[in-house]
């Protein structure tokens, strides 16, 4: 195997997912599983979930994972990169810690991780970072030798990932009615978080304003808008905007919401808008209802034509991104130079997580970052 596709010292690729309920039996243990100690009653969890109901109580993210996964796995073969991809998920099956013993038992050693999420953040980035330190203390409380996990960097501004959101924004706006398609604007959406979440998101140098979160996100919308300008010619209105907010109400969370956006477009008498859901790497469900349901029924009520683009799914350029990836850290642990790719102003990043990177809410391990139990 040539050098350029040796991925040693991994032996193995982890997609690790937030999992879905797939029936209605499994939404309020699934959302118990969410919430986990944070005493949310059953019925409160039934009220959570109402929106998972509306499908049949089934998330379509463990499908698409599946999809994923395949992808990569047949990426990976046609490349002539010998790594098998296993698939776990934080909060339903098949479960992380499940997934880990299997590849333990597999005899693998040494272990690269994809999160499905780009950006920097807590429950983008930390929080996988701790429940894989979670899993690896209850392995190893079996008596098993854990193997040691490196989460691949953030691939926000990676060409695999924006080129689909590009092409799924111009196919969009060619669906918008012509008379319209000129005046539209663009809103780029993602999920709402705290805004103390994500002032303290990323490095410690990057806190403050938003942090890197929010930098991330703003980063890949104007690569978005200069591809769209380039193929167009049109220079295209646009905003970042905010979606599936949850929690207290009186804790400050980023904002405009999606519906609020909506709403005050239509009232400055935008004539259509594209919804470009740029911080999620697949059609999950708060794709599915907070966008393709409630934010589509606010525009009906107004009278505002808009289109929703396409995420990023299992498009094949995005698992080819996924095999680069894998490469450019196998290199770097081998001691080679290798070639990171990065699109727009921030560059690529980093490969450990500092200390003090996306703070936890309360001390937990995490690993695969610098300050990681399990070097």
């Amino acid at each position: 195997m040539s050098d350029l596709r040796d991925p040693a010292p991994y032996d193995a690729l982890l997609l690790l997912s937030f999992g879905g309920p797939e029936g209605p039996d499994d939404v309020v243990p699934f959302l118990a599983n969410v919430t986990r100690g944070r005493g949310i009653p059953e019925e409160r969890l039934k009220e959570v979930g109402k929106h998972y109901f509306l499908f049949g109580g089934v998330s379509p993210i463990n499908a698409q994972n599946r999809a994923l996964l395949e992808v990569l796995r047949k990426d990976f073969t046609e490349h002539g990169l010998d790594l098998p991809v296993y698939w776990g998920n934080r909060n339903w099956a098949p479960y992380l810690t499940d997934t880990l013993r299997e590849m333990i038992a597999d005899g693998h050693r040494r272990i690269a991780v994809l999160a499905t999420s780009a950006y920097a953040s807590y429950s983008g980035c930390r929080q996988y970072r701790e429940n894989l330190a979670e899993s690896l203390a209850a392995l190893e409380a079996e008596g098993l030798r854990v193997p040691r996990v490196d989460k691949l960097r953030h691939y926000f501004n990676h060409p695999g990932f924006v080129r689909p959101m590009v092409d799924g924004v111009l196919a969009s706006l060619a669906d918008l009615p012509e008379d319209v398609r000129t005046g539209a604007h663009l809103a780029f959406t993602t999920h709402s978080i705290p805004i103390s979440a994500a002032d303290t998101s990323g490095p410690v140098e990057e806190h403050g304003d938003g942090g890197a979160y929010v930098a991330e996100h703003l980063d890949v919308a104007r690569l978005i808008i200069d591809a769209v300008r380039e193929e167009t010619g049109v220079e295209y209105p646009w905003q970042l905007v905010y979606q599936s907010r949850s929690g207290a109400p009186h804790i400050p969370w980023l904002e405009p919401d999606i519906c609020d956006h909506l709403e005050a477009l239509h009232d400055e008498g935008v004539p259509a808008v594209v919804v470009a859901p740029i911080g999620f790497v697949s059609d999950h469900m708060e794709v599915l209802y907070d966008l393709d349901t409630e934010a589509t029924a606010k525009a009906a009520e107004l009278g505002l034509p808009v289109r929703r683009s396409a995420t990023v799914g299992a498009d094949p350029r995005f698992a080819a991104a996924v095999r680069e990836l894998v490469l450019e850290r196998a290199a770097t642990e081998q001691g080679r130079a290798a070639q990171r790719c990065a699109l727009g102003a921030l560059g690529p990043g980093h490969d450990l997580c500092p200390v003090g990177c996306c703070p936890a809410r309360a001390l937990k391990p995490a690993a695969a970052g610098a300050d990681s139990p399990y070097a």
